[in-house]
């Protein structure tokens, strides 16, 4: 069983004050044998070593990631640090790091894993991982390469960002120490049946036409129904402007079903190339199913809504780590916090801890309730311990 303990400051400057206050805030709930520390921050508490003071402070492990916008049960914002201790007898937690991940290889991975696996002769039932947004390496190329080293272990985590544009200080997070190249991630080991929760685009609001992808290579999605995906966005009713570009393609993901019996998963659209070419924020399999959605404000506080109480399904006695896409945050308009504010208050005094992010990560469930880890766009994802 897992014990879980929150706590948040929203106060950069003043670190003695903020490391005080965290601490005094975890004495609520005793340690049990084994704990970790996961922590969501604005990119300031770094800066100020607030993240540095706190990891030294505390008798076990921090990871996390980044952030623009996290909340908890009894707090919520922009400039805060949340910190959700995961605390168990009979869980062991067990973290790594690898780096420097520059590229689309796995070789970091496999070696922060080898380190870890060769004291062990159980294999983890849990795998959270705290990744870096890189230029050129793909949530894909994270989520199939841990598999590979894992053997298909579920796999729950999130992309880092930050509050800046250009998200140039996004950094993952690793005991007292943040990186922009490196791969932080937590093994869980013993008995731990955790479930898993994924709210997207509701089906019956996108477009009823379906379309099969006849072509394509990695993310760059060629062709839909043997027409360029420009020509297929057009046939939908999409208008292109006198230049004859797609206006707002950010704001029509796709739902995207890799026909295999598994959960859709979202894909968003980056650009249109010229030759009519979509980039996505995912691999776009060839002989997968896919449907044009919109995502707005509406859509967020509805799929928000109906995932958060499935996950919570009545039951007081669980604990929830919950990530957003930073596409939704933004989609609510001028009313930011909309989406943590109906958190909180489905959840209640329910231990939760959410924050948003770059890229989601999380299993999804097919035939025989089986686990296949995705990556994801524009969704919301929970892991239920």
């Amino acid at each position: 069983m897992i014990t879980t303990i929150t706590a948040f400051t929203q106060d950069p400057d003043d670190v003695e004050g903020a490391v005080s206050s965290l601490l005094d805030q975890l004495k609520v709930k005793p340690l049990k044998k084994h704990s970790v520390g996961i922590v969501s921050c604005f990119a300031d508490f770094i800066g100020s070593g607030t993240w540095a003071l706190l990891a030294e402070k505390l008798p076990f492990s921090l990871v996390g990631t980044t952030t623009l916008g996290a909340s908890g049960p009894d707090g919520q914002g922009d400039v805060i640090l949340i910190l959700t201790v995961l605390t168990s007898d009979d869980v062991e937690f067990v973290t790594g790091l690898a780096v420097p991940v520059t590229g689309e290889d796995d070789a970091p991975f496999r070696a922060a894993y080898d380190k870890i696996a060769q004291t062990r002769q159980d294999r983890p039932s849990l795998m959270l991982s705290f990744a870096p947004l890189l230029i050129g390496v793909s949530a894909d190329f994270f989520v199939e390469s841990w598999d590979a080293i894992t053997g298909g272990v579920p796999n729950f985590g999130a992309l880092s960002v930050d509050h800046n544009p250009d998200y140039r200080e996004s950094q993952t997070l690793y005991d007292g120490r943040a990186f922009r190249d490196g791969y932080a991630f937590v093994l869980c080991y013993g008995k731990l049946e955790p479930r898993f929760f994924i709210g997207g685009i509701p089906e019956e609001k996108a477009f009823r036409e379906k379309g099969v992808i006849t072509a394509s290579r990695g993310n760059q999605l060629k062709e839909v129904n043997g027409i360029s995906v420009a020509d297929y966005l057009v046939s939908l009713g999409l208008e292109k402007d006198e230049k004859g570009v797609i206006q707002g393609i950010n704001s029509y993901p796709f739902i995207l079903d890799y026909n295999d019996g598994t959960q859709p998963v979202i894909r968003v659209m980056f650009a249109i190339t010229p030759d009519g070419s979509a980039v996505c924020g995912g691999k776009m399999p060839e002989g997968s199913v896919l449907t044009v959605g919109a995502l707005d404000a509406k859509e967020i506080q509805e799929t928000t809504g109906k995932v958060l109480r499935q996950a919570l399904d009545g039951r007081e006695d669980r604990s929830l780590l919950i990530f957003s896409c930073v596409g939704r945050y933004f989609a609510q308009g001028f009313n930011t916090t909309g989406e943590m504010d109906l958190a909180r208050q489905i959840l209640d005094k329910t231990p939760f801890h959410m924050a948003y992010c770059g890229t989601e990560i999380c299993p999804v469930y097919g035939k025989d309730n089986s686990l296949t880890n995705r990556s994801h766009n524009d969704t919301m994802v929970i892991c239920v311990l």
